[in-house]
């Protein structure tokens, strides 16, 4: 379980920031031809930051700086990394930005980044190139410049992210659209899930899938072996914001997968199912066993039962399949009203060992 530090949770800094910090310190080094062991950048969030810097190395025509990344108080997979800008003069007018060693490349469209350049997103370049130009400004100097920002364990950091599933290959990608990273902060999550979107709808995508998590999408694409991987989405807990993406997207239709915890609570409209976001309300589910015909005594059984997942087992166990059509139709009604209509919703159930239990289709 994630631990959650007691007291005011402290900010970090996106790779995007890093990545400008470490240009303009090799930057620096480059043009004074001397050590540079920190520096100061103006970040999108309206502050000055100060990054510290290591393993500077220049040159007559190139120098390195690097920076270890802090994401504070979040937990982030690129927290620790090591991100480094490699900086040079070119004979070309203008600033290059590129990615070396551990920065993915973009082979999906759907990305703010065209297809073949390094995913390095568009307010970071845009950090690294404003810092590199205001620098060379400073010092009176008309040269071109070439930028090039590594992460040498990168590529290993990448299977934890959506990068794979995205078409971004090869690393991470430098991201950060304030330059800050706020603790536990939803937004780059929520971001790659509208990449996924967007990189779908390009594909010609017009079914989606979304599940909670890597198991549950395990199962959906044994249920749905006709659908390309780029049309399965990991929506997390995030079900109402990926209904909204899906549709403006120009999805036609939705299929949810997952257990009976998360979508317990989405049949009654919880669009945010975060396990601290909202209980399971086994009332509720007793409500629906009623509907089905389940027996008043059970019915208090399923009041006191545990997890969503215990009301489920003796759904099967006292044979009420239809329960969990019953269930899937109200996640089905309220996923529409959410979004307002206009899509076809499916909702199928599994067990946590991936038995299928039941599902429903609306459209309105």
């Amino acid at each position: 379980m994630l631990e959650v530090p007691e007291g005011p949770l402290r900010h970090g800094y996106t790779t995007g920031a890093c990545a400008t910090a470490c240009t303009k310190g090799a930057l620096l080094a480059l043009i004074h031809q001397r050590l540079v062991t920190e520096t100061t950048i103006w970040i999108p969030a309206g502050e000055w930051v100060t990054f510290q810097l290591q393993d500077v190395h220049y040159g007559p025509g190139e120098a390195q700086a690097a920076t270890i990344k802090d994401g504070g108080d979040d937990p982030d997979a690129t927290h620790g990394a090591k991100i480094i800008a490699t900086v040079s003069w070119s004979n070309e007018p203008g600033v290059e930005i590129d990615g070396g060693i551990g920065v993915g490349r973009v082979t999906k469209p759907g990305l703010p980044i065209p297809v073949g350049m390094a995913a390095i997103n568009p307010v970071p370049r845009q950090m690294i190139q404003s810092t590199v130009e205001a620098v060379l400004a400073e010092h009176n100097i008309e040269r071109g410049v070439k930028v090039v920002i590594s992460v040498p364990d990168g590529e290993d950091i990448a299977k934890k992210t959506l990068n794979g599933r995205l078409g971004i290959v090869g690393g991470i990608s430098i991201l950060g659209t304030r330059g800050i990273v706020v603790p536990f902060s939803t937004a780059a999550y929520k971001a790659s899930i509208a990449y996924a979107m967007n990189v779908a709808r390009e594909l010609g995508i017009r079914t989606v899938v979304l599940t909670t998590g890597g198991r549950s999408e395990k199962y959906a694409m044994k249920l749905f072996p006709e659908l390309p991987m780029e049309a399965f989405v990991e929506m997390g807990d995030f079900v109402g914001f990926s209904a909204k993406q899906a549709k403006r997207a120009g999805m036609n239709e939705i299929r949810f997968v997952g257990m009976m915890g998360k979508f317990s609570k989405v049949a009654q409209g919880v669009m945010m199912v975060h396990a601290k976001s909202a209980p399971v309300d086994f009332s509720f589910l007793a409500d629906v066993a009623r509907r089905v015909g389940v027996p008043e005594a059970n019915l208090k059984q399923i009041v006191t039962a545990n997890t969503a997942s215990q009301v489920g087992d003796w759904m099967v166990e006292w044979g009420f399949p239809a329960f969990f059509e019953e269930l899937a139709v109200a996640c089905c009604e309220q996923v529409l009203t959410h979004v307002g209509g206009g899509m076809r919703i499916a909702t199928h159930l599994t067990t946590l060992k991936g038995d299928y239990l039941g599902g429903a289709k609306l459209e309105r």
